[in-house]
């Protein structure tokens, strides 16, 4: 009986300890990489901009606190979040499981895919680019597809983000038939590839439309099918601390009503040109 009593008290000091952390936040401090627009970048008067940074002040705002941002280099951004360095992540970190096994997440604020790039001097064999394959489940049609990129893309050199999912994948589905080389930021892979050290290589496919409308990406395209699913899991997130659950529901809660609002699809539109809303229900 004293066992039983003990362990509720114990409970309900945490709970209540949960609620009064949430009650006396006032501050979130929320951080970035600033380094793969338009999720999130460094804009000419050294100010982080993007669609996470919109979209993070949003749900700040619905939950009554000021936010600050901050960048952190990729690498290192789940450790620090996890030693106290900061509140949460908003950095178009996918939601997957090998992550969730370090931290929580928030239902998803985006959606998205990615999707390969090659340098047009390659000449390799066409391929549609409007074809749509989620790893989570792949068909024999989708099977074929890949086939067929394996063998266009044998012998390459292909650049992507250290530390990512897509770095997982790329190796999963190339690593046997291509050269896979990682970079610490987006940015250095993009050089990389306009001066032609790379033959190519994956990332979300908006931060890639960002370097192909610019002057260096006029020697590359996009190649290959649209890729999600897998080990990008359902969508984009927010990542936060395993114990501090009231953030997490706050979140939730916020990222809903942007959601139903349609506030989401309208940072949407501003910031990528077309809907990556999620739906209303995770």
């Amino acid at each position: 009986m004293r066992k039983s009593i003990l362990v509720a008290s114990v409970i309900a000091l945490a709970l209540s300890q949960v609620s009064a952390q949430a009650m006396d936040r006032k501050t979130l401090t929320i951080a970035t990489e600033g380094a793969s627009p338009p999720w999130d970048m460094i804009d000419t008067e050294g100010k982080l901009v993007g669609y996470d940074i919109d979209v993070g002040n949003e749900l700040c705002r619905r939950i009554a606190v000021e936010c600050k941002f901050v960048a952190q280099d990729w690498d290192g951004m789940i450790p620090a979040l996890t030693v106290g360095k900061f509140d949460a992540i908003m950095s178009g970190m996918a939601i997957t499981e090998k992550r969730r096994r370090s931290i929580a997440f928030s239902r998803p604020y985006a959606g998205g895919f990615n999707q390969l790039v090659m340098r047009k001097d390659l000449q390799l064999p066409q391929t549609d680019t409007k074809i749509k394959i989620n790893l989570t489940s792949v068909g024999k049609a989708q099977e074929a597809v890949l086939e067929q990129l394996q063998s266009a893309l044998s012998g390459k050199t292909l650049g992507v983000l250290r530390s990512s999912n897509s770095e997982a994948v790329l190796n999963d589905l190339f690593g046997k038939v291509a050269t896979i080389r990682s970079y610490d930021t987006q940015d250095n892979l993009h050089l990389d590839l306009a001066a032609g050290r790379i033959d190519g290589g994956l990332a979300d496919y908006f931060t890639w439309k960002t370097f192909l409308d610019s002057k260096d990406g006029e020697t590359a395209a996009f190649y290959g099918p649209e890729l999600s699913g897998g080990l990008w899991g359902p969508g984009v997130g927010v990542g936060i601390r395993k114990d501090d659950t009231a953030l997490v529901a706050d979140f939730d809660k916020a990222i809903q009503d942007c959601i139903a609002d349609g506030t989401l699809k309208n940072l949407s539109l501003k910031w990528f040109g077309i809907d990556i809303s999620p739906p209303t229900t995770p």
